[in-house]
């Protein structure tokens, strides 16, 4: 598909102060010389500040970056997420219509997008909500046909699904994303048919939806004055209904987009106040925190309750769960348990356990939050392992089945 600069261009480009500072944080990851990292993020976020991206915004993002003008184009051009001309000022709807997708009924979505939004791609519809296009392959082929809407996907739809979700966000509501036939992930539409035992007692939703309903930003732009769907960050109390957070109770643990050396801004700030059940120390040294429900790291809540949520183990370990080490022993007491008896743990995990001084059911049994992410971060690649394979539940059992629970006190290994 040919990607062309709109022919209306506006005369110059600046980022607002928030993200400027949002801007000049991410161009500080990088080492010197190795800024032009940044342009993906930076184009972006010129985008969701302006709706679409314009000539002076590419421009100004290459001086920023010391980069030739062409070089962002060229970014600019290549991908599809990023609009060169206005679009719809609620949403654009991104068709998926390669093979997989086009067999199950793309091209009705196709052709519900042309009579309700607009007969031609790119334009807005008459009252300048909508926008479609056509893109190739978004990966989601097992849940097809599918649509990207902003940051989300939904699945498994149909012309009628398509139409209601036309419809919710021409009333500047944000549909449900994932899958609307109610699948979880990607198992068989009829329901699952193996690993049936991990269905009973999971969340409502699956971690990618769960975080977007937690969120709200699936068509959120950010330039503090228009934000048809506004994001939870950028309400105000009486928008949400609940109480805010004072913002003097959060700066000093303010999270600045979770990443480490970054300098919060007060959008950071606002993001942090939000009463999403996230934990925040507050000026008295009180915390603000529900029980955690759901896996071992207090990852996730239970939809509609508030409750921690991240897409990670490790973005739970670096913003929910401080580290705690866990009893450990220098040497197994009596006889070693074979800790390859859990599923998912085998014997390159289980030396590492003992190198971390862990040997018995009975200590792994013994794990809260704190001590799963302070083990997951000494499993290298194998981080998460923990509660993918719900090892806290099978040594509990393990240890019962032994008749003995491992009682030995704290003993810290060297």
């Amino acid at each position: 598909m040919l990607r062309r600069l709109h022919h209306e261009q506006p005369a110059s480009f600046a980022f607002t102060p928030a993200n400027l500072a949002w801007a000049q944080a991410q161009i500080q990851k990088y080492p010197e010389g190795r800024q032009a990292s940044a342009v993906i993020p930076l184009l972006f976020r010129a985008q969701e500040q302006e709706g679409w991206l314009p000539k002076p915004a590419i421009e100004e993002i290459a001086r920023m970056l010391g980069m030739a003008y062409i070089r962002v184009l060229e970014v600019a051009t290549f991908y599809f997420m990023f609009q060169l001309s206005p679009v719809g000022s609620v949403a654009h709807i991104q068709i998926c219509g390669t093979t997989p997708c086009m067999l199950r009924g793309s091209e009705e979505l196709l052709e519900l997008c042309q009579r309700r939004i607009n007969a031609e791609p790119h334009h807005p519809s008459a009252d300048g909500k909508l926008s479609w296009e056509e893109v190739e392959c978004l990966g989601a082929c097992a849940n097809a046909p599918m649509a990207q809407i902003g940051k989300d996907y939904y699945e498994d739809l149909s012309a009628e699904t398509l139409s209601r979700i036309i419809d919710e966000l021409s009333a500047g509501r944000v549909p449900q994303p994932g899958s609307q036939i109610g699948r979880y992930a990607s198992e068989p539409a009829g329901g699952v048919t193996s690993l049936a035992q991990w269905v009973e007692g999971r969340n409502a939703h699956n971690a990618s939806v769960d975080l977007a309903l937690t969120i709200g930003d699936t068509v959120k732009r950010i330039d503090g004055t228009e934000v048809p769907l506004r994001a939870p960050w950028l309400r105000t109390p009486q928008q949400d209904e609940v109480p805010a957070i004072p913002v003097e109770d959060v700066q000093a643990v303010t999270p600045p987009d979770g990443e480490t050396g970054e300098v919060p801004t007060p959008d950071d700030q606002q993001h942090t106040a939000r009463p999403a059940g996230v934990r925040q120390p507050l000026a008295d040294g009180s915390t603000v925190a529900p029980e955690p429900k759901g896996d071992s790291l207090g990852m996730k809540g239970d939809h509609g309750q508030a409750g921690p949520t991240a897409t990670g183990a490790e973005i739970s370990e670096a913003r929910l769960v401080p580290e705690q080490m866990p009893p450990t022993l220098t040497a197994p007491e009596g006889a070693a348990d074979d800790l390859t008896r859990i599923q998912g743990l085998g014997a390159d995990l289980a030396a590492k356990l003992n190198d971390l001084g862990i040997w018995h059911y009975g200590q792994i049994a013994s794990w809260g939050p704190g001590e799963v992410a302070w083990v997951n971060s000494r499993l290298g690649d194998d981080r998460g392992a923990v509660d993918r394979h719900n090892w806290i539940e099978q040594a509990r059992s393990l240890a019962n089945e032994g008749g003995r629970a491992w009682q030995s006190a704290k003993t810290p290994a060297p």
